[in-house]
C-alpha cells in the first residue's frame, strides 16, 4: 500500500534556483501521425515504460502517450508534455484546437511491418501512439490513425515533485514523478543529512539509482531540467526514518 508523507513546515522541501527562474518555452508545430492504444479505460497504459506506476494515482490520469523512440530518447523524455491536433483528416472532431498529454510509455519498432503501414514506431519516424481516452479528444477512433500536427509545452502540475522509493539496504531506486515545465530531468543526486551530494546514475525512464543508502538519515535531493538545465534541490525531501516501497512529496518544481 503506498502511503504519502506531508512533511511538516520546519523541513518542508525549500528551492535553491537563480532568482530568475527558467520557463519552459513551447516549441513550434510540427506534422506527425497519431495511432492509439488499449480501451476507453486506459488500464493498458498503467506501469509502462517510464515507470510511472498507476497513471490515477500518480497524477497522470488518462491524457498520456507513448513516444516513438526517435522522440523517447532511451527514457530522458519521459514526462514531457505535448499539445496534439487532428490535422486535415475527415475523422478530426471540428471545434477542436488541441488535447495536451504527458509521455508516460515508448511505442516499440515493429519491424515486421513496413513504417508506413502498422511500423508507425519505427525509426526515424516521429509517432504518436495515444491512450484511447485521449486519441477520442480529438478524433474518431474507427479512424486507427490520422495525421497530426504537434509542439511540446510546458508541463502544468499541481504541487511539487514527487518521489517514489525502490532499492535495497546497498542500493536506492528513485521515480521522480510530478515534473513542471519541460517534465524531464537529465541528471540527479541525493544527499543524507550527514553525507555529500552523492551522484545517481540513470536507470530507465524517470528513475536514477544510488549505490549507496544513507539509512536513519533525512534525504535531499538536486535535480537538473533535461529540457531547461536548470536545477534545483529540495532539501528534507524524506524524513530519517524513510522506506522504500514510499512516495515523498515537495513544494517544489520546474515551471
Amino acid at each position: 500500500m503506498e502511503v504519502w508523507f506531508l512533511l511538516d513546515a520546519s523541513i518542508l522541501a525549500i528551492i535553491s534556483k537563480p532568482t530568475l527562474a527558467v520557463i519552459f518555452q513551447p516549441s513550434p508545430w510540427q506534422l506527425s501521425h497519431a495511432t492509439f492504444n488499449g480501451d476507453e479505460t486506459a488500464s493498458e497504459t498503467m506501469g509502462a515504460a517510464c515507470g510511472y506506476g498507476n497513471l490515477f494515482v500518480n497524477g497522470y490520469g488518462t491524457d498520456t502517450v507513448a513516444l516513438s523512440s526517435t522522440l523517447f530518447d532511451n527514457g530522458y523524455a519521459c514526462g514531457s508534455c505535448y499539445q496534439i491536433k487532428c490535422y486535415q483528416s475527415k475523422w478530426c472532431f471540428s471545434g477542436v484546437p488541441f488535447t495536451t498529454v504527458t509521455a508516460t510509455n515508448l511505442c516499440p519498432p515493429n519491424w515486421s511491418q513496413d513504417s508506413n503501414n502498422g511500423g508507425w514506431c519505427n525509426p526515424p519516424r516521429v509517432h504518436f501512439d495515444m491512450s484511447k481516452p485521449a486519441f477520442m479528444k480529438i478524433a474518431q477512433w474507427k479512424a486507427g490513425i490520422v495525421p497530426v500536427m504537434y509542439r511540446r509545452v510546458p508541463c502544468i502540475r499541481s504541487g511539487g515533485l514527487r518521489f517514489y522509493f525502490q532499492g535495497n539496504a546497498y542500493w536506492l531506486l528513485v521515480y521522480v514523478m510530478n515534473v513542471g515545465g519541460g517534465g524531464d530531468i537529465t541528471q540527479m543526486w541525493v544527499k543524507g543529512s550527514k553525507t555529500g551530494w552523492i551522484s545517481m546514475s540513470h536507470n530507465w525512464g524517470a528513475s536514477y539509482q544510488a549505490f549507496a543508502t544513507p539509512g536513519s538519515q533525512s534525504l535531499s535531493f538536486k535535480i537538473i531540467s533535461y529540457s531547461t538545465k536548470e536545477t534545483i534541490i529540495a532539501w528534507n525531501v524524506a524524513p530519517a526514518n524513510w522506506a522504500v516501497g514510499l512516495t515523498y512529496k515537495t513544494n517544489v518544481n520546474f515551471h
